[in-house]
């Protein structure tokens, strides 16, 4: 398939998520969180996912609810895109410097979640997103894509460079891992299924 369309309703948020994996980097992002945009605007074009997201969240009552359910619905539509993961190269990792901080990340879509997070920020807030945020956002992303990400700021000093440089290292490792590779006969696993 290489695409997917998820919808997530709650009493907290409405969302939609349009996904192609095998896209040129198009992103139409719409989460009422500018800097959460931002971050999505630039995962899609350093991944090439074209991806069009709307979110119309409880943002009256802070920025949790938006931000956890979007990764949880990016997610389900990564693991929808995936399918059975028949074919993918599975395992990504990429090292992103932006300006004076540097990023790594590394993802294994195994079927099995966990998050390994390493970043410390000096500001409570980039724009109108909480950095506690960040870290959540992936945590869900993890859970629900049943994903090994390790992620980290190896070093920095701005708080908006480091966070930039995690989600560009995270697009360039996701896109890694989602790749096709024609060499790879069923799924990447001795196993025989992630």
């Amino acid at each position: 398939m290489r695409h997917a369309k998820v919808k997530r309703k709650t009493k907290e948020t409405n969302i939609s998520v349009a996904l192609e994996l095998n896209g040129t980097g198009k992103a139409n992002i719409a989460t009422g969180i500018g800097f959460l945009d931002h971050m999505l605007d630039l995962f899609a074009k350093h991944g090439l996912f074209d991806i069009t997201l709307t979110c119309q969240g409880d943002l009256h009552v802070d920025d949790h609810h938006t931000t956890e359910d979007v990764g949880i619905a990016l997610a389900n539509a990564f693991a929808s895109a995936l399918g059975e993961k028949k074919g993918i190269a599975r395992y990504g990792f990429a090292y992103v410097p932006m300006d004076e901080s540097l990023a790594r990340c590394v993802v294994d879509l195994s079927g099995r979640a966990a998050l390994v997070f390493k970043a410390e920020f000096n500001r409570k807030k980039v724009g109108d997103l909480s950095t506690e945020m960040i870290e959540h956002f992936f945590q869900s992303f993890a859970d629900n894509i049943k994903a090994n990400i390790h992620i980290e700021v190896i070093y920095g000093k701005n708080t908006h460079h480091k966070i930039e440089g995690m989600f560009k290292a995270f697009a360039r490792a996701m896109r890694q891992a989602c790749e096709v590779d024609p060499r790879v006969k069923g799924v990447l696993s001795t196993k025989g299924k992630l």
